[in-house]
């Protein structure tokens, strides 16, 4: 603008250019009176109605010719022109910005205090090097202009396209987590009768042993204080002696084990020419009285020695009652808890510190039920430290590999799980004692989509899913087998 108003003679110029099927005004420069400096302002797209030569300049967007006055009140095809008739102006120079033909501006220039400033003449061949230097500034301008216009929309476009990437990128994750849920809670959906399995046994437990207690001190609640008014201090010292027997005992005897103690016992008994031996010896097996009854034999030779003995039964059903009743709300507890922390779903998208064991343990603890009717897990647990992983993910990892081993081998076999420490990572096998994969398949097996399990039975996604969780932990997964023993070695970095 600087250089063309100073070439041209003008005093001030504007630059046109369309802006959304609109021609405004973006910039204008004004040379300073007295000096031969030029203050240049960029003005955003400000429309031309009352500020310049509305007609004369559409007539050049039309024609794509110039327009040059000497006297613009005077001569011309605007004389009247609002703009020219409120302004009086005078010289006048108003031409297109060409680049190829194609109109990419119009500059318009003027100088209020000089007539003929523009004339014909003046860029006529007999001023052929300002004519030269007008016209190669102009064509210069119109490329700047179209390429700054390019460069303008080549960067609108980057930006649409970096939010569409980003908007792709952002989709394909949710996806991936959909899925990955999906895929947790079709997991679920097929161990639910196992836990539901899991949860039943243990609250039946508890409910057979309240209705023990209940029942215990229904029929004995009154006469209780009688009981125990009558003990006299040897007899106290048998009753605690006799709950003691029972306390320790923590393994559970099959029937024919008990026949035998019962027979056993009796014998005993009848040695001793002690009375309904048969009874007593029933009594005392269910205490927990298996071996030597001498410390006993004073109490059992006394008359009211079978109500004695079966009140202290009776006691020491309900002690152990409370024992299973204990024993089962752990049990129940330590299901529920895997079921929750398995079913949790981490929006945090952060690492955290895990111990790897006890995200194992709770996948084993949801697949207790498929596991004891046939399949023997053995567990080689190295000392690790916690390592930084998305613990969500882990389990489901776990939880693939797991059940793929227990339907390799029909929930019948060994199940190995190894977990050691190999710097930089920390490793953790599944082996079990399946039929094998054929070698031909291995390479497949991590492929979307690729199974080998009757339809309905699986998607294909399992191992596929396996992967790219170690890809995101910057770990690896394995895969080595042969008849008879199939192994997936998962190896996650100890210090990323």
């Amino acid at each position: 603008m600087q250089i063309l108003i100073e070439n041209a003679g003008a005093q001030t110029g504007f630059l046109i250019l369309e802006n959304s099927g609109e021609w405004m005004i973006e910039a204008g420069c004004e040379l300073n009176d007295g000096e031969k400096v030029c203050t240049t302002q960029v003005l955003q797209s400000i429309p031309m109605a009352n500020r310049l030569p509305k007609s004369m300049i559409e007539y050049v967007i039309r024609t794509h010719e110039s327009v040059i006055l000497n006297d613009a009140t005077r001569e011309g095809n605007f004389i009247n022109e609002p703009y020219i008739r409120h302004n009086q102006t005078q010289s006048i120079f108003c031409l297109p910005l060409l680049n190829q033909s194609k109109l990419v501006g119009v500059l318009y220039l003027e100088n209020q205090l000089a007539a003929g400033a523009f004339t014909p003449e003046r860029f006529s061949e007999g001023d052929a090097t300002r004519t030269q230097v007008l016209h190669l500034l102009s064509t210069q301008a119109a490329i700047a202009i179209e390429n700054a216009r390019l460069y303008s929309n080549l960067e609108i476009k980057v930006e649409e396209r970096t939010q569409e990437l980003s908007q792709a990128l952002k989709h394909l994750k949710s996806t991936q987590e959909e899925l990955l849920q999906s895929e947790k809670m079709a997991a679920l959906g097929q161990l639910v009768a196992g836990v539901a399995h899991e949860i039943n046994t243990p609250l039946g437990a508890i409910r057979s042993s309240i209705e023990n207690i209940a029942n215990f001190l229904i029929e004995n609640l009154e006469q209780l204080p009688t009981f125990f008014q009558q003990l006299t201090k040897q007899r106290q010292q048998d009753f605690f002696a006799l709950l003691q027997k029972s306390t320790p005992q923590t393994t559970f005897l099959s029937s024919k084990e008990k026949r035998q103690l019962k027979k056993d016992l009796k014998r005993q008994l009848e040695s001793q020419s002690i009375d309904n031996a048969d009874s007593l010896a029933s009594t005392l097996v269910n205490i927990g009285v298996c071996d030597d009854i001498q410390p006993f034999l004073p109490l059992l030779k006394a008359p009211d020695a079978q109500k004695f003995l079966k009140t202290t039964y009776d006691f020491a059903s309900v002690w152990k009652s409370t024992k299973t009743i204990a024993t089962a709300t752990e049990r129940a507890a330590k299901v529920v808890f895997a079921l929750k922390t398995y079913a949790h779903y981490d929006q945090s998208g952060e690492k955290v510190q895990v111990n790897i064991t006890e995200g194992i343990e709770t996948v084993l603890t949801l697949y207790h039920n498929q596991l004891k009717h046939g399949v023997k897990v053995i567990r080689n647990y190295s000392e690790v430290s916690p390592i930084l992983c998305y613990p969500d993910e882990l389990n489901q990892v776990w939880v693939n590999l797991i059940h793929n081993a227990l339907q390799a081998m029909d929930y019948k076999g060994s199940l190995r799980i190894d977990v050691t420490r190999q710097e930089p990572f920390v490793l953790v096998s599944i082996t079990d004692s399946g039929e094998g994969i054929p070698p031909e398949i291995i390479p497949k097996i991590f492929e979307p989509f690729f199974t080998t399990k009757p339809a309905g039975e699986g998607s294909g996604l399992g191992l596929n899913i396996v992967k790219r969780i170690m890809e995101k932990h910057q770990g690896k997964i394995s895969v080595e087998s042969r008849t008879g023993e199939t192994r997936f070695t998962v190896s996650l970095p100890v210090y990323k």
